[in-house]
Protein backbone atom coordinates (compact mmCIF):
# COMPACT_ATOMS: atom_id res chain seq x y z
CA UNK A 1 0.00 0.00 0.00
CA UNK A 2 1.20 3.43 -0.94
CA UNK A 3 2.05 5.67 1.61
CA UNK A 4 -0.09 8.74 2.37
CA UNK A 5 1.06 12.23 0.69
CA UNK A 6 0.65 15.78 0.73
CA UNK A 7 1.22 18.25 -1.44
CA UNK A 8 0.69 22.20 -2.03
CA UNK A 9 -0.42 23.60 -5.84
CA UNK A 10 0.42 27.03 -6.61
CA UNK A 11 -1.65 29.73 -7.68
CA UNK A 12 -2.86 28.72 -10.92
CA UNK A 13 -1.63 25.44 -11.40
CA UNK A 14 -3.14 22.56 -11.42
CA UNK A 15 -1.87 18.90 -10.08
CA UNK A 16 -2.58 15.62 -12.53
CA UNK A 17 -1.73 12.22 -11.72
CA UNK A 18 -2.30 9.00 -13.26
CA UNK A 19 -3.91 7.42 -10.21
CA UNK A 20 -6.37 10.33 -10.11
CA UNK A 21 -8.74 8.63 -13.06
CA UNK A 22 -11.91 7.51 -12.98
CA UNK A 23 -12.09 4.08 -13.45
CA UNK A 24 -15.16 4.16 -15.46
CA UNK A 25 -15.36 7.12 -17.35
CA UNK A 26 -18.31 9.78 -16.11
CA UNK A 27 -19.10 7.94 -13.18
CA UNK A 28 -16.30 7.89 -10.00
CA UNK A 29 -16.07 9.99 -6.66
CA UNK A 30 -13.20 11.80 -5.22
CA UNK A 31 -12.38 11.69 -1.05
CA UNK A 32 -9.62 14.86 -0.09
CA UNK A 33 -8.67 16.59 2.48
CA UNK A 34 -8.19 20.22 1.91
CA UNK A 35 -6.20 23.38 3.15
CA UNK A 36 -6.86 26.66 2.49
CA UNK A 37 -8.30 30.04 2.78
CA UNK A 38 -10.78 29.72 -0.51
CA UNK A 39 -11.10 28.24 -3.70
CA UNK A 40 -10.49 24.72 -3.48
CA UNK A 41 -11.04 23.87 -6.68
CA UNK A 42 -11.03 20.36 -8.87
CA UNK A 43 -11.53 19.88 -12.79
CA UNK A 44 -13.01 16.46 -14.27
CA UNK A 45 -11.87 16.05 -17.66
CA UNK A 46 -11.22 13.48 -20.25
CA UNK A 47 -7.49 13.79 -20.09
CA UNK A 48 -4.97 14.97 -17.60
CA UNK A 49 -3.60 18.47 -18.37
CA UNK A 50 -0.25 20.09 -17.47
CA UNK A 51 1.40 21.49 -14.16
CA UNK A 52 0.44 24.90 -15.58
CA UNK A 53 -2.65 24.04 -16.52
CA UNK A 54 -5.64 26.41 -15.68
CA UNK A 55 -9.59 25.78 -16.06
CA UNK A 56 -10.17 29.14 -17.18
CA UNK A 57 -8.08 28.71 -20.52
CA UNK A 58 -9.57 25.07 -21.32
CA UNK A 59 -11.55 25.21 -24.51
CA UNK A 60 -12.43 21.08 -24.05
CA UNK A 61 -15.16 19.96 -22.63
CA UNK A 62 -14.88 19.76 -18.53
CA UNK A 63 -16.58 20.92 -15.60
CA UNK A 64 -15.18 22.58 -12.31
CA UNK A 65 -16.52 22.74 -8.91
CA UNK A 66 -15.09 25.64 -6.60
CA UNK A 67 -15.54 25.85 -2.94
CA UNK A 68 -15.14 28.88 -1.32
CA UNK A 69 -15.84 30.46 -4.42
CA UNK A 70 -15.77 34.54 -3.85
CA UNK A 71 -13.82 35.03 -0.66
CA UNK A 72 -15.06 31.17 1.10
CA UNK A 73 -18.80 32.81 0.36
CA UNK A 74 -20.04 31.50 -2.44
CA UNK A 75 -20.03 27.04 -3.79
CA UNK A 76 -19.72 27.21 -7.59
CA UNK A 77 -19.93 24.82 -10.99
CA UNK A 78 -18.81 25.52 -14.25
CA UNK A 79 -19.54 23.53 -17.05
CA UNK A 80 -16.57 24.10 -20.25
CA UNK A 81 -16.08 27.03 -18.49
CA UNK A 82 -19.67 28.84 -17.97
CA UNK A 83 -21.04 28.82 -14.44
CA UNK A 84 -24.21 26.73 -14.08
CA UNK A 85 -24.36 26.58 -10.35
CA UNK A 86 -23.48 29.47 -7.87
CA UNK A 87 -25.53 29.61 -4.40
CA UNK A 88 -24.24 30.36 -1.21
CA UNK A 89 -21.20 28.56 0.54
CA UNK A 90 -20.00 30.07 3.83
CA UNK A 91 -16.91 28.95 5.13
CA UNK A 92 -17.12 25.78 2.76
CA UNK A 93 -12.50 26.10 3.08
CA UNK A 94 -10.84 26.57 6.12
CA UNK A 95 -7.12 27.97 6.80
CA UNK A 96 -6.71 26.88 10.57
CA UNK A 97 -7.00 22.99 9.58
CA UNK A 98 -7.34 20.56 7.08
CA UNK A 99 -10.78 19.68 6.16
CA UNK A 100 -12.48 16.62 4.35
CA UNK A 101 -14.59 16.68 1.19
CA UNK A 102 -16.28 14.11 -1.59
CA UNK A 103 -17.11 15.28 -5.26
CA UNK A 104 -18.98 12.50 -7.12
CA UNK A 105 -20.03 12.35 -10.63
CA UNK A 106 -22.26 9.71 -11.98
CA UNK A 107 -23.58 10.53 -15.69
CA UNK A 108 -23.74 13.70 -14.86
CA UNK A 109 -24.95 13.90 -11.46
CA UNK A 110 -22.73 16.10 -9.26
CA UNK A 111 -22.71 15.59 -5.48
CA UNK A 112 -20.81 17.59 -2.95
CA UNK A 113 -20.33 16.49 0.61
CA UNK A 114 -18.27 17.61 3.88
CA UNK A 115 -16.33 14.83 6.07
CA UNK A 116 -14.19 11.79 6.06
CA UNK A 117 -17.13 9.42 4.52
CA UNK A 118 -17.89 9.43 1.04
CA UNK A 119 -21.71 9.55 -0.13
CA UNK A 120 -22.56 10.85 3.47
CA UNK A 121 -23.50 14.68 5.38
CA UNK A 122 -24.72 16.06 1.22
CA UNK A 123 -23.75 19.77 0.68
CA UNK A 124 -25.39 20.04 -2.68
CA UNK A 125 -26.31 18.05 -6.02
CA UNK A 126 -27.07 19.52 -9.65
CA UNK A 127 -27.76 17.05 -12.79
CA UNK A 128 -26.42 18.28 -16.09
CA UNK A 129 -29.43 17.85 -18.94
CA UNK A 130 -26.51 17.17 -21.10
CA UNK A 131 -24.21 14.66 -18.98
CA UNK A 132 -20.33 14.76 -19.98
CA UNK A 133 -20.02 11.12 -19.57
CA UNK A 134 -16.65 10.91 -21.18
CA UNK A 135 -14.56 12.95 -17.51
CA UNK A 136 -11.94 10.68 -16.30
CA UNK A 137 -9.08 12.74 -14.57
CA UNK A 138 -9.23 14.74 -11.79
CA UNK A 139 -7.03 17.94 -11.58
CA UNK A 140 -6.75 19.49 -8.09
CA UNK A 141 -6.33 23.05 -8.60
CA UNK A 142 -6.39 26.55 -7.19
CA UNK A 143 -6.85 30.25 -7.99
CA UNK A 144 -5.50 33.06 -6.49
CA UNK A 145 -3.80 31.41 -3.11
CA UNK A 146 -2.43 28.57 -2.56
CA UNK A 147 -4.22 25.01 -1.67
CA UNK A 148 -3.13 22.22 0.53
CA UNK A 149 -4.48 18.99 -0.34
CA UNK A 150 -3.68 15.79 1.54
CA UNK A 151 -5.10 11.92 1.21
CA UNK A 152 -6.43 12.03 -2.17
CA UNK A 153 -8.42 8.92 -3.30
CA UNK A 154 -10.38 8.42 -6.48
CA UNK A 155 -13.17 5.34 -5.96
CA UNK A 156 -15.48 3.72 -8.42
CA UNK A 157 -19.37 4.23 -8.29
CA UNK A 158 -21.10 1.32 -6.99
CA UNK A 159 -24.49 -0.21 -6.07
CA UNK A 160 -23.46 -0.05 -2.81
CA UNK A 161 -21.30 2.93 -2.54
CA UNK A 162 -22.49 3.90 0.81
CA UNK A 163 -19.71 1.51 2.26
CA UNK A 164 -17.08 2.71 0.48
CA UNK A 165 -15.67 5.18 2.71
CA UNK A 166 -14.04 2.24 4.08
CA UNK A 167 -11.21 1.58 1.06
CA UNK A 168 -10.08 5.23 1.89
CA UNK A 169 -9.32 3.78 5.27
CA UNK A 170 -7.48 0.62 3.72
CA UNK A 171 -5.78 2.75 0.73
CA UNK A 172 -7.49 0.05 -1.54
CA UNK A 173 -8.40 2.61 -4.30
CA UNK A 174 -4.78 4.76 -4.20
CA UNK A 175 -3.56 3.48 -7.61
CA UNK A 176 -3.56 0.26 -9.57
CA UNK A 177 0.17 0.11 -10.88
CA UNK A 178 2.74 0.32 -9.31
CA UNK A 179 5.65 2.79 -10.55
CA UNK A 180 2.83 5.16 -11.83
CA UNK A 181 3.96 8.92 -12.63
CA UNK A 182 3.34 10.65 -9.12
CA UNK A 183 1.40 14.47 -9.36
CA UNK A 184 2.92 17.02 -10.97
CA UNK A 185 3.37 19.73 -7.92
CA UNK A 186 4.72 19.01 -4.35
CA UNK A 187 3.63 15.81 -3.96
CA UNK A 188 5.98 13.89 -1.93
CA UNK A 189 7.04 10.85 -0.50
CA UNK A 190 7.93 10.50 3.58
CA UNK A 191 11.08 8.96 2.76
CA UNK A 192 12.49 11.83 1.01
CA UNK A 193 11.11 14.87 2.98
CA UNK A 194 13.64 17.76 3.15
CA UNK A 195 13.17 21.62 3.96
CA UNK A 196 12.09 22.03 0.69
CA UNK A 197 9.40 19.76 0.66
CA UNK A 198 7.80 22.21 2.60
CA UNK A 199 9.11 25.18 0.92
CA UNK A 200 5.05 27.25 0.88
CA UNK A 201 3.86 24.36 1.89
CA UNK A 202 0.86 24.52 4.21
CA UNK A 203 1.75 21.51 6.19
CA UNK A 204 3.17 22.13 9.66
CA UNK A 205 2.87 25.64 8.90
CA UNK A 206 2.55 28.37 11.81
CA UNK A 207 2.61 31.71 9.78
CA UNK A 208 1.72 33.06 6.87
CA UNK A 209 3.38 35.86 4.50
CA UNK A 210 0.19 38.51 2.88
CA UNK A 211 1.80 40.22 0.09
CA UNK A 212 1.12 42.55 -3.08
CA UNK A 213 -2.03 44.54 -3.40
CA UNK A 214 -3.96 41.72 -3.76
CA UNK A 215 -3.22 40.28 -0.61
CA UNK A 216 -2.41 36.65 -1.51
CA UNK A 217 -1.05 34.58 1.29
CA UNK A 218 1.84 32.15 1.30
CA UNK A 219 2.62 29.66 4.47
CA UNK A 220 6.29 29.13 6.16
CA UNK A 221 7.61 28.12 9.17
CA UNK A 222 8.50 30.14 12.47
CA UNK A 223 11.33 28.05 13.67
CA UNK A 224 12.97 27.87 9.99
CA UNK A 225 12.64 31.81 9.80
CA UNK A 226 13.92 32.48 12.90
CA UNK A 227 16.74 30.46 12.94
CA UNK A 228 17.61 32.50 9.19
CA UNK A 229 17.13 36.17 9.69
CA UNK A 230 15.60 38.46 12.15
CA UNK A 231 11.86 37.97 11.84
CA UNK A 232 10.28 39.74 14.65
CA UNK A 233 7.30 37.43 16.12
CA UNK A 234 5.40 37.62 18.90
CA UNK A 235 4.45 34.42 20.66
CA UNK A 236 0.47 34.95 19.10
CA UNK A 237 1.57 36.63 15.71
CA UNK A 238 0.94 34.29 12.88
CA UNK A 239 0.64 37.08 9.94
CA UNK A 240 3.71 39.36 8.56
CA UNK A 241 1.92 41.38 5.92
CA UNK A 242 3.97 42.30 3.24
CA UNK A 243 1.80 44.99 0.67
CA UNK A 244 4.52 45.84 -1.69
CA UNK A 245 6.64 42.53 -2.58
CA UNK A 246 5.66 40.61 -5.15
CA UNK A 247 5.46 36.72 -5.45
CA UNK A 248 8.50 36.14 -7.60
CA UNK A 249 10.39 38.13 -5.11
CA UNK A 250 9.05 36.54 -1.73
CA UNK A 251 8.98 33.17 -3.20
CA UNK A 252 13.04 33.61 -4.24
CA UNK A 253 13.43 34.95 -0.66
CA UNK A 254 11.85 31.86 0.59
CA UNK A 255 13.40 28.97 -1.58
CA UNK A 256 16.98 30.84 -0.66
CA UNK A 257 15.74 30.25 3.26
CA UNK A 258 14.25 26.52 2.65
CA UNK A 259 16.99 25.47 -0.30
CA UNK A 260 19.95 27.69 0.39
CA UNK A 261 19.71 28.25 -3.17
CA UNK A 262 17.35 30.21 -5.97
CA UNK A 263 17.15 31.84 -9.39
CA UNK A 264 15.48 35.41 -9.77
CA UNK A 265 15.79 38.18 -12.79
CA UNK A 266 18.08 40.66 -12.91
CA UNK A 267 15.94 43.52 -12.67
CA UNK A 268 14.44 42.05 -9.23
CA UNK A 269 17.68 41.64 -7.48
CA UNK A 270 17.17 44.57 -6.19
CA UNK A 271 13.54 44.59 -4.55
CA UNK A 272 15.20 41.00 -3.26
CA UNK A 273 18.33 42.43 -1.77
CA UNK A 274 15.65 44.81 0.12
CA UNK A 275 13.50 41.87 1.52
CA UNK A 276 16.67 40.16 2.65
CA UNK A 277 18.27 43.45 4.27
CA UNK A 278 14.40 43.84 5.73
CA UNK A 279 14.84 40.31 7.62
CA UNK A 280 18.63 40.61 7.89
CA UNK A 281 19.20 37.20 6.12
CA UNK A 282 22.51 38.74 5.34
CA UNK A 283 24.14 35.92 3.17
CA UNK A 284 21.59 36.64 0.90
CA UNK A 285 21.89 39.92 0.87
CA UNK A 286 25.34 39.91 0.19
CA UNK A 287 24.96 37.38 -2.59
CA UNK A 288 22.81 40.25 -4.40
CA UNK A 289 24.79 43.10 -3.69
CA UNK A 290 27.96 41.02 -5.51
CA UNK A 291 25.81 40.26 -8.69
CA UNK A 292 24.26 43.97 -8.75
CA UNK A 293 28.14 45.10 -8.80
CA UNK A 294 28.65 42.29 -11.28
CA UNK A 295 26.47 44.00 -13.26
CA UNK A 296 27.45 47.66 -12.49
CA UNK A 297 30.85 46.53 -13.64
CA UNK A 298 29.93 45.17 -16.59
CA UNK A 299 27.09 46.41 -18.85
CA UNK A 300 27.30 43.44 -21.43
CA UNK A 301 25.98 41.77 -18.77
CA UNK A 302 22.78 43.36 -17.82
CA UNK A 303 19.81 42.18 -19.48
CA UNK A 304 16.96 42.71 -17.73
CA UNK A 305 15.22 39.80 -18.36
CA UNK A 306 18.05 37.27 -17.75
CA UNK A 307 18.06 34.68 -14.25
CA UNK A 308 20.92 35.25 -11.87
CA UNK A 309 21.83 32.05 -9.57
CA UNK A 310 21.99 32.99 -5.87
CA UNK A 311 23.50 30.36 -3.48
CA UNK A 312 24.07 29.72 -0.06
CA UNK A 313 27.98 29.55 0.51
CA UNK A 314 28.30 27.35 2.94
CA UNK A 315 32.02 26.05 4.16
CA UNK A 316 31.47 23.51 6.30
CA UNK A 317 32.60 20.18 5.31
CA UNK A 318 29.67 17.28 4.89
CA UNK A 319 29.04 13.73 3.93
CA UNK A 320 25.41 14.20 3.03
CA UNK A 321 23.79 17.54 2.39
CA UNK A 322 20.75 17.40 5.27
CA UNK A 323 18.98 19.77 7.67
CA UNK A 324 20.64 22.40 8.69
CA UNK A 325 24.15 22.05 6.82
CA UNK A 326 24.26 23.54 3.42
CA UNK A 327 21.35 26.19 4.59
CA UNK A 328 21.33 29.60 5.94
CA UNK A 329 20.32 28.68 9.10
CA UNK A 330 22.11 29.99 12.07
CA UNK A 331 22.54 26.60 14.33
CA UNK A 332 22.93 28.49 17.47
CA UNK A 333 19.96 29.80 17.22
CA UNK A 334 18.68 26.97 16.36
CA UNK A 335 19.59 25.08 19.64
CA UNK A 336 17.81 28.23 21.10
CA UNK A 337 15.25 27.35 20.08
CA UNK A 338 15.21 23.78 21.72
CA UNK A 339 16.66 25.12 24.86
CA UNK A 340 13.80 28.01 25.30
CA UNK A 341 10.75 26.53 23.69
CA UNK A 342 9.97 29.36 21.81
CA UNK A 343 7.47 29.31 19.04
CA UNK A 344 7.23 25.16 19.71
CA UNK A 345 3.93 23.84 18.31
CA UNK A 346 4.32 20.40 20.17
CA UNK A 347 5.32 19.31 23.68
CA UNK A 348 7.06 15.77 24.26
CA UNK A 349 6.20 13.66 27.44
CA UNK A 350 8.10 10.83 28.35
CA UNK A 351 5.98 8.17 31.06
CA UNK A 352 7.59 8.70 34.79
CA UNK A 353 9.99 11.88 33.88
CA UNK A 354 7.21 14.18 32.26
CA UNK A 355 8.30 17.16 30.21
CA UNK A 356 11.29 16.54 28.38
CA UNK A 357 11.50 19.31 25.33
CA UNK A 358 9.12 21.81 23.76
CA UNK A 359 9.92 21.46 19.68
CA UNK A 360 8.55 22.36 16.55
CA UNK A 361 6.98 19.70 14.12
CA UNK A 362 8.66 20.70 10.85
CA UNK A 363 12.16 20.06 12.67
CA UNK A 364 11.05 16.68 14.08
CA UNK A 365 9.37 15.89 10.80
CA UNK A 366 12.37 16.88 8.79
CA UNK A 367 14.69 13.85 10.45
CA UNK A 368 12.13 11.15 11.42
CA UNK A 369 9.40 9.36 9.10
CA UNK A 370 7.99 8.19 12.20
CA UNK A 371 7.43 11.89 13.24
CA UNK A 372 6.05 13.06 10.25
CA UNK A 373 3.59 10.53 9.59
CA UNK A 374 2.50 10.91 12.93
CA UNK A 375 2.13 14.80 12.93
CA UNK A 376 0.37 14.60 8.87
CA UNK A 377 -1.86 11.40 8.92
CA UNK A 378 -4.34 11.99 10.80
CA UNK A 379 -3.37 10.35 14.00
CA UNK A 380 -4.48 11.89 17.29
CA UNK A 381 -0.94 13.81 17.47
CA UNK A 382 -1.84 15.52 13.92
CA UNK A 383 -4.12 18.04 15.57
CA UNK A 384 -2.63 17.96 19.43
CA UNK A 385 0.45 20.05 20.87
CA UNK A 386 1.74 16.68 22.56
CA UNK A 387 3.41 13.67 22.63
CA UNK A 388 3.60 10.69 24.94
CA UNK A 389 6.08 8.16 24.94
CA UNK A 390 6.81 5.30 27.14
CA UNK A 391 9.92 3.07 27.43
CA UNK A 392 12.24 5.67 26.15
CA UNK A 393 15.61 7.31 27.84
CA UNK A 394 15.35 11.46 28.23
CA UNK A 395 18.48 12.04 28.31
CA UNK A 396 18.98 9.49 24.88
CA UNK A 397 15.83 11.67 23.62
CA UNK A 398 17.28 14.94 24.46
CA UNK A 399 20.35 13.86 22.61
CA UNK A 400 18.64 12.63 19.65
CA UNK A 401 16.96 16.39 19.52
CA UNK A 402 20.14 18.03 19.69
CA UNK A 403 21.04 16.35 17.15
CA UNK A 404 17.83 17.19 15.26
CA UNK A 405 18.50 20.81 15.40
CA UNK A 406 22.11 20.66 14.75
CA UNK A 407 22.85 17.70 12.50
CA UNK A 408 26.00 17.12 15.33
CA UNK A 409 26.07 14.96 18.14
CA UNK A 410 28.46 15.18 20.79
CA UNK A 411 30.78 12.00 20.67
CA UNK A 412 32.94 12.62 23.47
CA UNK A 413 29.82 13.03 26.22
CA UNK A 414 28.12 10.00 24.60
CA UNK A 415 31.31 7.82 24.32
CA UNK A 416 32.19 8.37 28.03
CA UNK A 417 28.75 7.21 28.96
CA UNK A 418 28.86 3.97 26.69
CA UNK A 419 25.07 3.27 27.62
CA UNK A 420 24.23 6.52 26.64
CA UNK A 421 25.33 5.91 23.24
CA UNK A 422 23.43 2.60 22.86
CA UNK A 423 20.44 4.38 23.90
CA UNK A 424 20.47 6.64 21.47
CA UNK A 425 21.35 4.46 19.09
CA UNK A 426 18.37 1.97 19.52
CA UNK A 427 16.35 5.17 19.28
CA UNK A 428 17.68 6.53 16.57
CA UNK A 429 16.98 2.92 14.47
CA UNK A 430 13.17 3.10 16.27
CA UNK A 431 12.47 6.83 14.94
CA UNK A 432 14.34 6.36 11.69
CA UNK A 433 16.84 8.93 11.99
CA UNK A 434 19.38 7.49 9.78
CA UNK A 435 22.14 9.97 9.82
CA UNK A 436 22.04 9.55 13.66
CA UNK A 437 21.97 5.82 13.28
CA UNK A 438 25.23 5.86 11.53
CA UNK A 439 26.89 8.02 13.63
CA UNK A 440 26.52 5.99 16.52
CA UNK A 441 27.06 2.88 14.79
CA UNK A 442 30.44 3.97 13.66
CA UNK A 443 31.43 5.27 16.75
CA UNK A 444 30.78 1.94 18.85
CA UNK A 445 32.61 0.26 16.14
CA UNK A 446 35.61 2.44 16.36
CA UNK A 447 35.67 2.54 20.18
CA UNK A 448 35.03 -1.40 19.93
CA UNK A 449 38.37 -1.62 17.23
CA UNK A 450 40.46 0.48 19.43
CA UNK A 451 40.06 -1.70 22.83
CA UNK A 452 38.67 1.11 24.76
CA UNK A 453 35.70 0.87 26.94
CA UNK A 454 34.94 2.65 30.17
CA UNK A 455 33.73 0.41 33.21
CA UNK A 456 29.90 1.87 33.39
CA UNK A 457 29.98 0.87 29.72
CA UNK A 458 31.29 -2.48 29.43
CA UNK A 459 27.67 -3.88 29.47
CA UNK A 460 26.52 -1.74 26.93
CA UNK A 461 29.14 -3.03 24.50
CA UNK A 462 28.22 -6.72 25.03
CA UNK A 463 24.60 -5.46 24.17
CA UNK A 464 26.08 -3.75 20.97
CA UNK A 465 27.82 -6.84 20.01
CA UNK A 466 24.03 -8.73 20.34
CA UNK A 467 22.30 -5.90 18.84
CA UNK A 468 24.67 -5.93 16.04
CA UNK A 469 23.86 -10.04 15.36
CA UNK A 470 20.17 -9.62 15.71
Amino acid sequence: MKEKKFLTVAPFECAWSKDLKFREAGRGCVAFEAFAHNDVTLVFRENAGSQHYHYKRDNSPHYTVILGSHRNKRLKIEVDGKTVVDVAGVGLCCSSEFKSYWISICDGLISIGKGRYPFQNLVFQWLDSNPNCSVRYVGLSSWDKHVGYRNVNVLPITHNHISLWEHVESGEFEGEEEGEDELNGEYMDYEKWGLENFLENWELSDMVFIFDTEERHVPAHKAILVASGNFPFSLSEDVVELPAVTYPVLHAFLQYIYTGQTKIPESQLGPLRALGLHFEVMSLVKQCEQNIERFKLNKKLFDSGKSVELSYPSTRTHYCATFPLGLPVNIQKLRQLLITGKYSDVNIYIEGHGLVAQAHKVILSLWSVPFAKMFTNGMSETMSSEVSLRDVSPEAFRAMLEFMYSGELDMEATVVAGALLLQILFLADQFGVTLLHQECCKTLLECLSEGWCSPSGRGSYNEFFYYAQV
